[in-house]
This record gives structure tokens, sequence and C-alpha cells, in this order.
């Protein structure tokens, strides 16, 4: 080779993860930085971008970031000073690469919102010698919110390359079955740990707006389907559907896991357990939304008992359904 010629790796192939993101610590700037990357994506929100960037700016970025702010700081960890999505991301990526276990093949993880960015680690990944990258998103049900809008991340990343990696996407994965079977495991362990028997079940999952779904968008489907299929294999007691995190004025999803979780003890639902089937990992949105301000909201209205079913987060059933989605493509 001529020794003026640039050094080119080659011969490896790169598996990336990618997850929602987390801001980088709970400070107000970080939060609104977060925020305004997350809110300012076309696919997140599909209102007018110049009428939205001016509600966006002047409004929502001066006043959220505390709110958020607040909801992050009760269950960040401090002794490492993460989230706990960074956390059981990065151990994700670790256990995946150990199982997978060869020398020709990098794992990492990257967030779409937030750092470290799919374009740092698209390009880093390339440097390394990657000519293929499989692309593991991890949201089990589709959503242009989310899988869709990971997918342009990537392909406005690889725009940038000279020398493009071929590339494999793994699809959304709502009915794998290794993720039921992981996700009914969660519950029977549960289930042994709390001395009290459950009434019902709600399986909580992230909602989108009513507009969206009307446009075309599977995800409600995804969602039923998912539940469906645990029942069908645990089939003790009954599992209901909702849908949380609803952000503005317009009609979401419904029925609303709030609004649901707040009206069963008047039905006689005095013992509730919530599994939340649509997050990888325990975020703000299960470990505060739900069992901080969903427990209370429970407890409150007559409740007895309530725990929250943890996310498959890094536990060996997730890792071994993460090896079986990545393996079809190696």
């Amino acid at each position: 080779m001529n020794k003026d010629h640039p050094e080119v790796n080659f011969g490896k192939t790169g598996v990336l993860i990618i997850n929602l993101g987390t801001p980088d610590s709970t400070s107000w700037w970080d939060i609104r930085k977060y925020l305004k990357e997350f809110l300012s994506d076309r696919r997140v929100i599909e209102l007018n971008p110049i009428i939205w960037q001016i509600i966006l700016n002047l409004f929502i970025l001066t006043f959220r970031p505390s709110k958020t702010a607040h909801a992050y700081k009760k269950i960040w960890m401090k002794d490492i000073n993460q989230s706990p999505l960074m956390y059981f991301t990065v151990n994700q990526a670790k256990k995946l690469r150990d199982v997978l276990g060869s020398e020709k093949l990098i794992v990492d993880f990257a967030m779409r919102y937030g750092n470290p960015s799919i374009r740092f680690k698209l390009k880093n990944l390339k440097e390394a010698g990657c000519e293929n990258i499989i692309i593991l998103p991890l949201y089990p049900q589709y959503a242009a919110a989310t899988t869709a809008t990971v997918c342009d991340e990537v392909y406005r990343s690889l725009m940038k390359m000279r020398w493009q990696p071929s590339l494999q996407i793994v699809p959304h994965y709502e009915s794998h079955p290794s993720y039921i079977s992981a996700l009914v495991n969660s519950i029977e362990k549960k289930i042994l740990e709390i001395n009290w028997k459950p009434d019902l079940i709600v399986c909580s999952y992230h909602g989108i707006p009513r507009s969206y779904f009307d446009k075309g968008d599977p995800y409600h489907c995804y969602c039923h389907k998912t539940t469906r299929l645990i029942k069908e294999k645990f089939n003790k007691i009954d599992i209901q559907t909702t849908f949380q995190s609803r952000f503005g004025p317009q009609e979401w999803l419904t029925p609303y896991t709030d609004k649901t979780i707040e009206e069963l003890p008047k039905k006689g639902i005095k013992n509730l357990l919530v599994l939340c089937p649509g997050f990888a990992s325990d975020c703000v949105e299960t470990l505060e939304e739900i069992n901080i301000q969903g427990k209370e909201s429970f407890l409150e209205n007559g409740g007895k008992n309530f725990d929250l079913i943890p996310c498959l987060n890094d536990n060996n059933d997730h890792i071994d359904l993460f090896e079986k989605l990545v393996r079809r493509y190696l």
C-alpha cells in the first residue's frame, strides 16, 4: 500500500442500540436543552413548525424545564450522577456485547435525543472499521414518533458520510415470543415478591395524539397486540391497556392511565399492579409518573396496595431477546 494512503479500518460489524434519551443532569439548562431537541422533532410534534417554534421557545421552554427537572430529581441516581435510563442502556450494551462475544463485532449505544448522539456513535463505528451496522431501536411497538425518528436521524447521519457502511434496522418486536415471555416472567416475579393479590394489572403504554392514529400510525394496534399476547400467556389476573404521558390540549389515545388509576378504587379495584411494556428501561415516565404520581393518586382515592412491575431493563430475558433480534442480521 502507498505510504501516503490514509489508514482505513475495515472488516467489523457494528450493533447500535438506540434509546429515547435523557438530560445530562437535572440542571435547568440541561433539561431545557434536552426538551428543545426532543420537542423540535417534526415527528414528535406535527404542528405548523413556525407557530410551534414560537410556542415552544416563548412558553414551553420557559416554564416546563423546572417542572421536568423536579420530576427527574426524584428518580436521579445521585451516587453515579446518571438517570436510570442511561444506567440501564449502558448495561444493556455491555451485556449484549458479552453475549454476542465476537472480535469482529462492536456493540454500542446511542440516544435519539441528548448524549451520546446517533451521529457521534455512527461516526465512531465507521472509523473503527464497521462496514456493516445493525440498528436496534429500543421501541417494541412501532410509532412514527419513536422508531421512525430514529431511522430519520440514522439516515441524516449517513448522508454526511463519504464512505457509507451497509445498514440494517431491526423492526418493531411487539409480538416476539421472547419479548412476551420476558414480560410475563416479570409479572410472575413481582407477584412472588408481594404479599397481596392484585385485582387488576394495568399495561400502561406511552400515548400519542389521537390525530396521529387517525392519520394511520399503527402504534395503537401494536400496543393492544402486546397486551393480548400477554393475556394469552398469563390469564390468572385481568389485564387492561391504558396510555400515559399526554402533553398539550388535544385528545390522545385513550383510556388515559392517570384517569384510570384515579377511578379504579371506586370500581372496587383496591390492589393494583402496573406494567409498562413499551419502555425498554425504567425512566422518569415509569418511576416518577407511575410509581410516585400514580401510586399517590391510587391510594388517595381509596386504593389499598399499588406496585410497579419494573421494566425489562438489563435482566437476562431482555438481553436474550436483544441477542435473538440482532443475530438474524449477523
